[in-house]
């Protein structure tokens, strides 16, 4: 038997406009919504991203990380 979707936890959340046109065009694409596609992502985190790029995309992205904030 699946196990039951229950949203308990709400916590504000910022994005950069390609961060939410990226959640917005998973969730429709999968016929969902951002939250369930969100939940989705974290609760499978391990098995939908690859640790190598993870690695490579998280170092980079902290390298930009001052310049973006600016």
């Amino acid at each position: 038997m699946p196990k039951r979707l229950r949203l308990t936890r709400r916590f504000p959340v910022a994005l950069t406009n390609d961060a939410y046109r990226s959640l917005q065009r998973f969730a429709s694409d999968n016929d969902i919504s951002p939250d369930e596609a969100l939940t989705f992502l974290f609760e499978n985190f391990n098995s939908v991203t690859a640790e190598g790029n993870l690695v490579a995309r998280m170092r980079l992205f902290k390298a930009e990380l001052d310049a973006r904030k600016a």
